[in-house]
């Protein structure tokens, strides 16, 4: 999507599952916790970060506006390369920097990581302290509870049957 359809979109509903808005002076802890939580959720799909914006409070019918980022290249450079670090395993986001209104927006698609590299957590914390899922508009810590959505999985190998098998595949000794 283009960010002006995002924006509009965070005008009519605000944040949501799949949109997350950030001022961004520097790439912080929040921002990644919201890539962690885009990667991970089940169903999701994915979402969208969109930097250099921020939450008009002081209207009577608060909007999103843009702040206008002075180093896009530097935020780039830094989202990427910890995004490529910080995890058990590497996040590729896709980023783009649009002028809208002249002043610069950074939009990054986040897409959700296949079942089998999920969950991804940050490598110093382990899990599930270092994991996250995008519950409503929030990155939400993960829980043991939660861990059991990654590897409660039906599709493995010892829970599928075998084709062309019968009972004189199985060895009496075994059972």
């Amino acid at each position: 999507m283009e960010v002006k359809d995002l924006i509009q979109q965070l005008n009519l509903t605000d944040e949501c599952n799949w949109i997350e808005a950030k001022r961004a002076s520097a790439i912080d802890r929040s921002i990644m916790e919201t890539v962690n939580s885009f990667s991970n959720e089940p169903g999701l799909g994915g979402g969208y970060l969109i930097l250099g914006v921020e939450q008009e409070e002081v209207s009577l019918f608060p909007s999103y506006i843009l702040t206008d980022l002075s180093d896009t290249d530097k935020l780039q450079l830094d989202l990427s390369s910890q995004c490529a670090s910080m995890f058990n395993i590497p996040i590729r986001p896709e980023i783009t920097v649009e002028i809208i209104d002249g002043k610069k927006v950074i939009s990054v698609f986040v897409p959700e990581l296949p079942d089998a590299q999920k969950p991804v957590y940050f490598k110093n914390e382990g899990l599930p302290r270092g994991a996250y899922r995008r519950i409503g508009s929030s990155d939400q810590r993960c829980t043991d509870d939660d861990l059991f959505v990654f590897f409660n999985n039906d599709d493995s190998l010892d829970g599928s049957p075998v084709q062309k098998s019968s009972w004189d595949d199985i060895s009496e000794e075994a059972i």
